[in-house]
């Protein structure tokens, strides 16, 4: 075999940070390092597998393919070393990638991190952050946490529990704007409301009224992520809606306090922890889906 390991871990860093310089940071080596490697890798096959241009590189039709076998080589590797490992030390062992949405990673996930490493030494942990639906398979991703409905079919999944959806605001907006005592109150204009970029359906709010059990609103401002628009409201910015995982410290303290309590209806976001299943599953993704379980569907 002329390509070795090395090679195709470089390719495939370069393909998913979406550049040499990224990847470089990320394998740890220098830019001119990562080019000559690439250089080396389509001279030994004889071919050209990224096209360069001033702004991006893009896979050529070779180089899809080659990528779609060097995932599997280096996926049927890891394998390989977590056997061993299991076989020497009877531990669950190996890189595990972790994704899930910005709030979530902070203030559910990483909390539990510590705990998780002290009981699995052996397992290298990546924890890795997007508010957007990720492949799985392109960013090399053992489980990634949704929060919502699920869509994808071709995914395995574990329930997580369920967290129920508030609307809030802070004292000091309250303070300076008054407390809205109806749902019609709310949404007459006289308030500034926080509210999501996309999905839509997290701009109908769980409030009861004649428009039914769902209300939508007209943001004032919008967010992609959960975690700014809990800033925001934090700052007295407006009022927002946003599920229990998130807001529950702030609620405690008096920093955030709900809003038309009466009116509001329960509805929760399910959480599920997702992952590609093909044969056996591995031992590191097995114990850390059982890890969440245990720790967070009790809340």
């Amino acid at each position: 075999m002329k390509t070795t390991l090395d090679e195709m871990l470089v390719f495939a860093a370069v393909v998913d940070t979406g550049s040499i310089t990224a990847a470089a940071a990320q394998l740890v080596q220098t830019v001119s390092a990562i080019s000559r490697t690439l250089g080396r890798l389509e001279k030994k096959l004889d071919t050209t597998l990224l096209r360069r241009t001033t702004r991006r590189l893009e896979l050529t039709e070779e180089g899809q393919v080659f990528l779609a076998h060097a995932r599997a080589i280096l996926a049927s590797v890891d394998a390989a070393e977590e056997q061993m490992a299991l076989r020497r030390r009877q531990l669950p062992a190996g890189r595990l990638r972790v994704n899930a949405a910005s709030p979530y990673m902070l203030h559910a996930i990483a909390p539990l991190a510590p705990e998780f490493m002290r009981r699995y030494p052996q397992i290298e942990l990546l924890l890795d952050t997007d508010d957007l639906n990720i492949d799985l398979l392109a960013r090399r991703t053992d489980v990634a946490i949704r929060i919502g409905p699920l869509s994808d079919s071709t995914l395995h999944a574990r329930p997580l529990g369920s967290h129920r959806l508030r609307v809030l605001a802070s004292p000091v907006y309250l303070a300076e704007r008054g407390t809205p005592r109806s749902v019609e109150a709310l949404a007459g204009g006289g308030h500034l409301l926080l509210g999501f970029t996309q999905p839509e359906s997290l701009n109908h709010w769980p409030l009861r009224g004649a428009h039914g059990d769902a209300l939508p609103i007209r943001p004032a401002l919008t967010a992609s992520s959960g975690e700014t628009l809990r800033r925001l409201a934090l700052e007295g910015a407006g009022i927002v809606c946003l599920s229990d995982f998130m807001t529950a410290a702030d609620r405690s303290a008096g920093a955030l306090v709900q809003v038309l309590p009466r009116a509001t209806v329960e509805q929760r976001q399910p959480v599920h922890a997702v992952y590609y299943r093909n044969t056996q599953l591995a031992a590191r993704i097995a114990c850390f889906l059982d890890f969440l379980v245990e720790r967070l569907t009790g809340d």
